[in-house]
């Protein structure tokens, strides 16, 4: 069956499903596309006859990341709130999770795809949190990124905005599986036939929730502190509504030369 959405597209053969972020060029993870995403995993929910999930994108780029717009100091409860929500839904979701990426995979963009249980890459894509860049950091981010490649790494990520290509995503163990750019499809397809077609689906889904356990609990439990830091903290620093503010006009930021004590 085929259910497309405003900003989404959800196949599924009852074997594998495919959800399709469909606002391409940039991907834009904004309320409207997290509502289309929710609802759609509400469809999942009951299927237990996947083998597989699979997130990708239309177009060249994954996703550009969250509406820098609803960041905005009157709109951010709100936007948080509705991505993290989304995000601990998927590590309930009755298969195991693949990020397809290709392209500009940033931001909150980046963060859905670090709630999937793997991460397929082309070799050229960029993954990263430019977050500190607009003087925020990434709530999710820094909930799930040491956990998958430690402390020291997924500092340099956040605490410098840099974004990795794919291989050196794989390299750091963050990407499971790299594709030659352009045959990201191809290369998904044959994981799909060769290691998760031929396996239980029972089995997938109780290994799957059972390998999710640290990244569920971190969901759950850390990333309320690190919202509440981001709400209460973060948004009465001066620099964090200018960052957003400066980007939204297209000039550089004037930073404040303190803050609050943290």
């Amino acid at each position: 069956m085929s259910a497309p959405k405003a900003k989404l597209a959800l196949e599924h053969d009852r074997r594998v499903a495919r959800v399709t972020l469909a606002a391409p060029t940039a991907n834009i993870l904004d309320r409207t596309m997290m509502a289309d995403l929710a609802s759609v995993l509400d469809q999942l929910d009951p299927c237990r006859s996947l083998a597989c999930i699979v997130f990708s994108a239309q177009g060249p780029h994954f996703s550009y990341g969250a509406s820098v717009k609803e960041h905005l100091p009157e709109k951010i409860s709100d936007t948080l709130s509705a991505l993290h929500n989304l995000l601990r839904r998927m590590v309930e979701l009755p298969a195991p999770t693949i990020a397809a990426v290709r392209g500009q995979c940033l931001g909150g963009g980046f963060e859905l795809v670090l709630a999937c249980d793997l991460i397929l890459a082309e070799e050229t894509a960029r993954l990263g949190s430019p977050e500190i860049k607009l003087a925020v950091f990434p709530p999710a981010a820094t909930a799930l990124l040491p956990l998958r490649i430690g402390v020291s790494r997924a500092a340099d990520m956040v605490l410098t905005g840099t974004a990795w290509t794919g291989k050196a995503a794989a390299d750091s163990g963050l990407v499971a599986r790299t594709a030659p750019e352009g045959a990201l499809e191809a290369t998904l397809v044959r994981w799909l036939e060769d290691d998760f077609l031929p396996c239980s689906p029972a089995a997938l889904r109780h290994t799957a929730h059972a390998i999710r356990r640290p990244i569920r609990h971190s969901l759950t439990e850390n990333l309320a502190e690190l919202e509440r830091r981001y709400l209460d903290k973060l948004m009465a620093e001066p620099d964090a509504t200018e960052g957003i503010r400066a980007f939204l006009e297209k000039r550089r930021p004037r930073w404040s030369q303190k803050g609050e004590a943290a």
